[in-house]
């Protein structure tokens, strides 16, 4: 059975997810909404980079979701953007969509959320009688789906760490205000606000808390940064000696007197930054690891890299778009709703291995 998507969002995810519907058995792209002006009535293939597809990509969102469509991949902006993300997406639903997104990363796990947050997303999917399913790739996939797979195979757990472990240098997204980078350490960053920190990423430590049936006694967050010694040159420009080139957070679940999910983040600008903190084993960097403390103890290293590219930012846009896409068929089978990793099935890619043209 094919599904019919609307894209929303043709960002890097959105345009990565793009070039993989136009030539896919189990999917249909059925419709692209973007943002920009000087993107309307493009050609969808052109917009991507390839070759006309007869498809035009469209402003108007009424006339895009009148269109016959199974499910909305919803690409928008990041969680900063709340009102919007949450009025467009509860647009989709009340359409008659189901929704797949990867921009509210706190919906990751709507039990974590603030009520009066994720009530109006709640409502558009009783209206629209449809599900609503959020996932990403960190928070997401890799500190919801990794380890509780992984935890799944424990007699006993004394703790679970999930680490990201990435060089920024080529990623263009906006961190330095966010996270602190290029600019002097003593100037606080937003993340560094615990609160901030935790609603942004710590919603996959209840998630994995409720998974195993552990009752958590706190949250609370690290955040440690890194002061360049020397000039550090790199593709947007020159971090400057004592501006931040490092950042190493984490967010702490504890039971009793003892951490035991922790989600742990490690980003530099270039490789050569902070050398004493946590780097991947499997390669340079640029990689998510699971280490699990227990009988049996446990590591697994997962490293995404473009196809054509081997760029660690393609990959893993990629891949954080496709878990939520491949998502939408287990959506038929729930009842309406804002859904999490512990409610869907295994999502195996249906439609994925196929024979060459």
């Amino acid at each position: 059975m094919s599904h019919k998507v609307i894209v929303w969002g043709t960002g890097v995810v959105g345009k990565l997810v793009i070039r993989e519907l136009l030539d896919h058995p189990t999917f249909e792209l059925a419709g692209v909404i973007v943002h920009d002006p000087e993107k309307d009535g493009r050609d969808v293939g052109d917009l991507v980079g390839g070759e006309p597809v007869g498809l035009a990509a469209t402003t108007d969102v009424d006339a895009a979701l009148a269109v016959d469509a199974d499910a909305v991949a919803y690409f928008g902006p990041t969680a900063a953007y709340a009102d919007v993300n949450i009025a467009n997406m509860s647009k989709a639903l009340r359409a008659g969509k189901h929704v797949v997104s990867t921009a509210m990363t706190p919906f990751v796990y709507p039990k974590a959320c603030i009520p009066a947050l994720i009530e109006p997303l709640e409502q558009a999917c009783r209206d629209g009688g449809k599900s609503c399913f959020t996932t990403g790739i960190d928070p997401g996939f890799a500190n919801d789906l990794f380890p509780m797979t992984l935890l799944g195979l424990c007699g006993r757990v004394d703790s679970v760490r999930v680490q990201e472990l990435l060089d920024y240098a080529t990623y263009a997204g906006d961190y330095s205000s966010t996270m602190g980078f290029g600019v002097p350490v003593d100037k606080k960053a937003i993340l560094e606000v615990p609160e901030i920190l935790v609603f942004a990423w710590g919603h996959t430590i209840p998630m994995i808390a409720d998974a195993v049936g552990v009752e958590l006694d706190r949250i609370d967050t690290v955040y440690e940064k890194w002061p360049a010694t020397e000039p550090i040159v790199y593709p947007f420009g020159v971090i400057e000696p004592g501006q931040c080139a490092a950042v190493r957070f984490e967010i702490r679940g504890w039971v009793g007197d003892e951490a035991k999910i922790i989600i742990e983040h490690v980003n530099r600008i270039t490789n050569a930054a902070a050398p004493h903190w946590p780097t991947a084993t499997s390669v340079e960097n640029d990689a998510y690891r699971v280490e699990i403390k227990g009988s049996p103890n446990i590591t697994q290293e997962t490293v995404f890299r473009g196809e054509l590219d081997g760029d660690p930012i393609t990959g893993g846009c990629l891949a954080t778009g496709m878990r939520a896409v491949n998502a939408i068929p287990a959506l038929d089978d729930l009842a309406p709703g804002v859904v999490s990793a512990l409610d869907i099935p295994l999502v195996a890619g249906r439609g994925t291995i196929r024979q060459h043209k």
